[in-house]
């Protein structure tokens, strides 16, 4: 499995994180996934993602510290503007973004922004 295809199922269990973060996916979230994915090139490997963890009835706090920890894993990436773009858009399916939601979103931003600058601060290369 490449880098990038691993990304991107990491990208499937935040949407499922934000998803879940208010205690259910909603209708309009499924509906907001199927569109967003539906062009995307790598919408089997994130809807895959998604629906195991549904599936699996994994714990939102469980799917978020998988994907975090991926991500700092894998460093600093472009694509990080893309999933918060697309946490956002599911977010805001259901009568817009809940404090849940919100919570999910920002700290995935600031758990990032924290692990980078730490590895700046201890010179390491990014």
């Amino acid at each position: 499995m490449s880098d990038l295809e691993t990304l991107y199922e990491v990208l499937g269990e935040l949407l499922y994180a934000v998803a879940m973060a208010d205690g259910v996916i909603q209708k309009e979230e499924n509906q907001a996934m199927k569109k967003l994915l539906k062009n995307h090139p790598w919408g089997q490997e994130i809807n895959w993602s998604f629906t195991h963890k549904r599936d699996g009835h994994i714990s939102v706090d469980e799917a978020y510290e998988k994907a975090i920890n991926y991500c700092k894993y894998h460093g600093p990436s472009a694509y990080y503007e893309e999933f918060i773009s697309a946490m956002k858009e599911i977010a805001a399916a259901a009568d817009g973004v809940d404090t849940n939601e919100a919570r999910v979103i920002e700290c995935f931003s600031k758990d990032l922004i924290e692990k980078f600058q730490h590895d700046i601060d201890l010179g390491r290369e990014i």
